[in-house]
């Protein structure tokens, strides 16, 4: 039956080009669309009303409250059409949304309402997380936003300033700056807070809101009670004193080192700061449960499939990026995603749902990461026994067949270079849990068929790109640990232990990055994995890349840069000489267990590779057998000395 509109087309625009109307209903058991500029109640009885016509007689109650409960509401913007769904009746707003498509472009329609888990788990299991994540931004832009958007009202310019709702948020840390002014201009800067915490803008927002929002109900409530013409000035300290404090405990401890080095505040501040009317997106953590605060904003969702009785159905907007080709569309719709999708569900038979994201900026700090933008992807998918997704990473190939080519070798010299670096790859993985590296548990190789676009003569060409598949590690990456963990000296110093056993391994494999030879130690590889007592129990390496660089050098040549672990965190403990201890221990006694377990078991050690190519250039086998020796040749006690050094101990 076709859909009857009443009032005006979605998107239609009056001479000032403004939409004629914001908000439509939808109803499916006579299928009709409402957009009569009034409140959704009204375009219910609109609809009633219509109805009644038509049949020239009134509607009975059940043909009324069948009408009313098979409805949807939309709200419309200058870019979208948002579905509200009923949480209890998610198959309507799904309804709405095939309806929509008809019209609208399935990019230009959103979901309202993504706070529920139900309307967000309908949404993951349809493999569309796409349409609920936040648009990716860096962490220099995430940096910048919130430098950028310190404001002032007629005082200091203490507030963070979100553009979209005018609302100005005030820390902790900046109202404690306030104990510093002088009698008259503290108290009127407090004044200020409070006359500003009663008013909305024209938006209807509030003027000036307190953050972070979650925890901080009371302070607000105390500030707005603050009757200031009737304190003196030492009543006035005094109720600042107290409301300060409180707003300082009230944090979550993660949230009180107010600094863009603590990805928890900082996290949550760009979330504050870029949150508009009619929210439509979810949170990483809302999306992957337990993911890392490191992933906030870097994971770009990319359409992909919907799983049906075991059958996969490709999202429809692809087509509608063929049908168009529209940039935007095409880059949107990455057909790596659909390769990664069939070697999936060729290997698996019984998965529920799937999801892919694209990292779109490098998550690792400083010059010396590996990892190309595009390159990494991230997977959730349930399989039918599943009661919890399972996470894992996709990292391409670095050196492929696209990559040969584009350096001006031939077809044939470019699959065979690829392969042996696919080869050297795996193999660099063997050696390095051989040496103790506590890598992932498993590591799954594949390829898919993609186009080559480049200068050279195969330009156009079809061919083969490798990639490697890992389980996502649920930790804390060690170089972005929020400052608050530190203050715990049994944390600090387990945590320091750990790291330095990890150095000891890292440093006898080498591990460099490939293009300026800098050390990819401490630089988001490591994930600390806390125990049930809330300490570190391990640390796992996400990813050997960069193992077997520096392989000639000794190591007491190298070891000193490896006190920058220490260095780094100086300010943040409270016994540096014991956590440096604690690091330098930790290390010296790795080295020594390596070295022990290497002259234990030699010939295993040694003849690990002894069918591979032995090239004094540089191969595998050769630069197996130089760290070997040169973990021989160490003194783990010399060198954990030159450590406490290199760290002022």
């Amino acid at each position: 039956m076709r859909m009857k509109i009443i009032g005006e087309k979605i998107f239609t625009r009056d001479a000032d080009g403004c939409l004629l109307s914001r908000i439509g209903t939808m109803f499916f058991h006579t299928p009709g669309l409402v957009t009569i500029k009034t409140v959704h109640a009204m375009q219910r009885v609109a609809w009633l009303k219509y109805l009644a016509q038509e049949k020239g007689r009134a509607l009975t109650e059940a043909e009324e409250e069948k009408e009313i409960s098979e409805s949807v509401d939309l709200v419309f913007t200058d870019q979208y059409v948002l579905i509200r769904p009923n949480p209890e009746r998610m198959d309507l707003a799904f309804k709405a949304d095939e309806q929509l498509q008809k019209i609208v472009s399935k990019r230009h329609i959103r979901f309202l309402n993504t706070h529920s888990a139900v309307v967000r788990k309908a949404l993951r299991e349809r493999g569309e997380n796409w349409r609920m994540a936040r648009q990716p931004i860096s962490h220099e832009e995430m940096d910048k936003l919130i430098e950028g958007s310190k404001v002032a009202i007629a005082g200091l310019p203490v507030y963070y300033y979100n553009r979209m709702t005018g609302t100005r948020f005030l820390t902790a840390g900046a109202f404690g700056s306030f104990g510093e002014l002088g009698p008259d201009d503290f108290r009127k800067q407090i004044s200020e807070v409070v006359t500003s915490l009663a008013k909305r803008n024209r938006q209807g927002y509030p003027e000036l809101d307190v953050f972070p929002p979650a925890f901080t109900y009371e302070v607000k409530s105390a500030l707005r009670a603050l009757n200031i013409e009737s304190l003196s000035d030492e009543q006035l300290r005094g109720e600042y004193e107290r409301i300060l404090l409180e707003w300082r405990m009230s944090n979550p401890p993660e949230m009180r080192e107010e600094s863009l080095s603590n990805f928890e505040w900082r996290n949550e501040m760009c979330h504050i700061l870029t949150k508009g009317p009619n929210e439509t997106t979810a949170g990483e953590h809302e999306l992957i449960a337990g993911i890392s605060p490191e992933f906030y904003r870097q994971i770009e969702w990319l359409p992909g499939v919907r799983i049906m009785d075991g059958e996969v159905i490709f999202d429809s907007i692809y087509k509608e990026a063929q049908r168009t080709q529209d940039p935007e569309l095409l880059a949107k719709c990455d057909n790596r995603v659909k390769s990664f999708l069939f070697n999936m569900m060729r290997l698996l038979g019984r998965v529920k749902y799937v999801n892919i994201g694209r990292i779109s900026h490098s998550l690792a700090r400083g010059s010396a990461s590996v990892r190309r933008s595009g390159n990494v992807y991230i997977m959730q998918y349930a399989e039918t026994y599943d009661e919890e997704p399972k996470v894992v990473m996709i990292r391409l190939q670095k050196w492929g067949v696209k990559e040969h080519l584009d350096e001006g070798k031939s077809l044939d010299q470019a699959i065979m270079e690829a392969d042996e670096y696919s080869d050297y790859v795996l193999d660099r993985r063997l050696m390095c849990r051989q040496l103790g590296m506590n890598l992932p548990s498993q590591l799954f190789f594949e390829r898919f068929t993609e186009k080559y676009h480049g200068q050279n003569q195969y330009n156009g060409i079809s061919v083969r790109s490798a990639y490697f598949v890992r389980d996502y590690e649920r930790g804390m990456a060690s170089d972005k640990i929020p400052v608050s963990k530190y203050r715990n000296p049994a944390w600090a110093n387990s945590f320091a232990s750990l790291m330095g056993a990890a150095a000891a391994i890292d440093i006898v494999v080498g591990r460099r990055s490939t293009e300026t030879g800098e050390l990819l130690f401490d630089r988001n590889y490591e994930v600390v994995v806390q125990g049930a007592d809330g300490l570190p129990a391990e640390v796992k390496v996400t990813d050997h890349a960069g193992s077997f660089v520096e392989y000639l050098k000794p190591l007491e040549e190298t070891v000193r840069e490896y006190a920058s672990f220490a260095l780094n965190r100086k300010a943040h403990v409270s016994q540096y000489s014991v956590f440096v201890k604690s690091y330098v221990d930790g290390f010296r006694k790795a080295l020594v267990d390596l070295q022990e377990s290497y002259r234990a078991r030699k010939s295993a050690f040694d003849d690990l590779f002894s069918d591979r190519p032995y090239d004094t250039n540089g191969s595998g086998a050769y630069r197996w057998s130089k760290v070997l020796e040169r973990l021989d040749s160490s003194d783990p006690s010399r060198l954990a000395l030159i450590l406490s050094e290199a760290a002022g101990c």
